[in-house]
């Protein structure tokens, strides 16, 4: 399994919808064959629409699904920015899933601990070296995926799987842990959730080998998915799905 597969729906309700059966089907597939399916989530809104989706879905056996995040901003989990309180009230909170199979970035201390704290329970749980078999991404406007900001230190990182990142160019002004490079690209399947027009410029520019942070997600050994709205995928020449 290798590979980049561009799909382009309709609408971002198509979009969620796709996100949600992919999400399914790698897990029936991880558990099938490994016992268990460790994903790693994406904050922002089309994201969020996917596990909304996801909470229809009985056929996730969620007793087996341990859930990471790809990112956090250094906030509590009640914080309305807290990437793990809207996938609590999107998806979590809704699905029998077990407390102990969520794993929150400890946000009650430094950003550099939290990361340090994160990367050990990374290994404790997904191994050592860690392969998520699912990672969800979404893309900034300015070319960033997860935490990982244009021109920041973090993008360079070749050891540490976690690291703290501080704010970029968007609100709100706090640090943040990052999932990097080496665990992105060890994933077994990693996918991008894109919608709107306003991401159709950026879009295009990672398609074209621009070098920003998302343009550097390439599975070594791993599928890797771009799901994206019509209107993200405008500029693009691309068959629709």
């Amino acid at each position: 399994m290798s590979g980049k597969k561009v799909i382009v729906l309709e609408t971002p309700d198509r979009v969620a919808e796709r996100a949600a059966e992919l999400f399914a089907r790698a897990a029936t597939e991880a558990i099938g064959a490994r016992g268990r399916f460790v994903v790693a989530l994406a904050g922002g809104s089309t994201p969020e629409k996917a596990y909304r989706v996801l909470t229809g879905r009985p056929n996730v056996e969620w007793a087996r699904v341990y859930v990471f995040l790809g990112d956090e901003r250094m906030v509590p989990p009640d914080d309305e920015r807290s990437n793990l309180g809207m996938a609590r009230r999107a998806l979590l909170d809704h699905v029998p899933i077990p407390s102990a199979n969520v794993f929150a970035v400890p946000t009650d201390r430094p950003a550099a601990a939290a990361a340090r704290q994160y990367q050990r329970s990374i290994a404790d749980t997904v191994g050592d070296p860690p392969r998520f078999d699912l990672i969800l991404l979404g893309l900034g406007d300015d070319g960033h995926t997860a935490s990982l900001f244009p021109g920041k230190a973090a993008l360079e990182e070749q050891t540490a799987w976690v690291v703290a990142s501080p704010p970029g160019v968007l609100p709100p002004p706090v640090d943040r842990v990052t999932l990097t490079f080496p665990v992105l690209n060890a994933a077994r399947r990693v996918a991008f959730l894109v919608t709107g027009s306003k991401k159709a410029e950026v879009v295009k520019d990672v398609f074209a080998g621009r070098d920003y942070p998302a343009a550097r997600v390439r599975p070594t050994d791993g599928e890797l998915t771009w799901l994206l709205d019509a209107d993200a995928a405008a500029k693009l020449d691309q068959s629709r799905s």
